[in-house]
């Protein structure tokens, strides 16, 4: 067992308790009169509830300045709800078949309320509060509060730091196996394998672009067969403790090409200059402009065709996100990914990416892996 994993520990119910008193006063900032969380990444990390199984049935915990938490539930999942790690801190309601659960919730929300409300609800979860209080009206929880998770205590980043090492563990070891003549499916196959056998209980994304197929950002690996000469961009992840990873390396199967070898460095430039970039008071789109403009200079600025980097917690994508428009500054504890990339279509494509913290001077890298052009088999 490592150092990072003796550090993460489980979070309590005070934890959970701090961090709703914290999305209430948020709220409250923010001009709403409270929030409505459904099943989804908001949820988990505010009570550390995650549902068994997503239904029709109505669950919602309402968050209210000066009023305690409230969870409503299906009555046949109170023992599931009863059992998660805030439960302590949060009034559950149970609601069973035949009742109507939308009338309990309004009861809760006031008969002219403005609330978030989560993305993940359900169009019919939404239409139900409306009808059950149609003084009611709601507003997206990340439009409102696009920062609620964006900034990580030092618990998260403990979880996050030892997914980022699972990550790149498992990249140390796919990159000693062989690829000429295996399928990407047989390579990706490999990557969730390590994934998983290095701690994750999760694996969300394994993609293995070769060759041309690499200049699909988010190719799905296929049949196609590896060959010798080919570019593979490896991008993998998913969630250890909860928390998530998300890395990028480029390989090159046998003696890279002269241009391979000339994208690779353009793209590791960008990268390392979206990092330098890092520290806190910068706006995010300025992350994404000084690894923009070394692709661009280069003369591949029409071929970066995604944002630079985006945030990760208890999910691999979520604010805030490094792209052109986006003035948030950054603060101390943000973790998001710094992966620009080129994209050549029918030939290759290039990525790097690693997941960096803003610390009280700058940046930290998460990945410490090699970004210099790996040769494989």
């Amino acid at each position: 067992m490592t150092d990072t994993e003796t550090a993460v520990q489980p979070f309590t119910a005070d934890d959970y308790a701090a961090r709703m008193r914290r999305a209430a006063e948020q709220a409250t900032a923010a001009g709403l009169d409270g929030l409505v969380v459904m099943p989804g990444p908001e949820l988990v990390w505010l009570t550390g509830y995650r549902p068994t199984a997503i239904t029709e049935r109505l669950t919602a915990l309402v968050l209210r300045p000066g009023h305690d938490p409230v969870l409503v539930v299906p009555a046949l999942e109170q023992p599931d709800a009863e059992g998660a790690p805030g439960a302590a801190a949060v009034e559950l309601e149970a609601w069973t078949d035949g009742q109507d659960p939308f009338a309990r919730a309004g009861t809760l929300l006031g008969a002219t309320a403005t609330m978030g409300i989560s993305d993940s609800a359900w169009a019919m979860h939404l239409l139900g509060l409306q009808a059950a209080v149609p003084g009611s009206r709601y507003r997206s929880l990340t439009d409102s509060l696009p920062m609620l998770r964006a900034v990580k205590d030092d618990a998260e980043l403990a979880r996050l730091q030892s997914a980022a090492a699972a990550a790149d563990a498992t990249y140390e070891q796919v990159v000693g196996l062989r690829f000429a003549g295996r399928k990407e499916t047989d390579v990706a196959a490999d990557l969730a394998r390590l994934l998983r056998e290095h701690g994750h209980e999760q694996v969300d994304f394994t993609v293995v672009g070769s060759g041309p197929n690499g200049a699909n950002p988010h190719h799905e690996a296929g049949d196609r067969t590896i060959e010798t000469g080919d570019a593979i961009v490896l991008d993998f992840g998913g969630l250890k403790h909860g928390y998530g990873s998300d890395t990028s390396r480029t390989v090159s199967v046998g003696d890279p090409s002269a241009q391979l070898r000339e994208v690779h460095e353009v793209v590791r430039a960008a990268q390392q200059a979206g990092v330098e970039a890092v520290r806190p008071g910068v706006a995010c789109q300025d992350v994404d402009r000084a690894a923009r403009r070394v692709i661009t200079e280069a003369g591949y600025g029409e071929r970066f065709i995604h944002r630079t980097g985006h945030g990760i917690g208890t999910t691999t994508h979520e604010p805030p996100y490094m792209i052109e428009g986006e003035e948030q500054p950054l603060v101390e504890g943000m973790c998001f990914s710094v992966e620009p990339g080129v994209y050549l279509p029918g030939v290759l494509g290039v990525r790097i990416e690693d997941i960096v913290t803003v610390t009280a001077d700058g940046g930290r890298r998460l990945n410490v892996t090699d970004r210099a052009l790996h040769v494989v088999e």
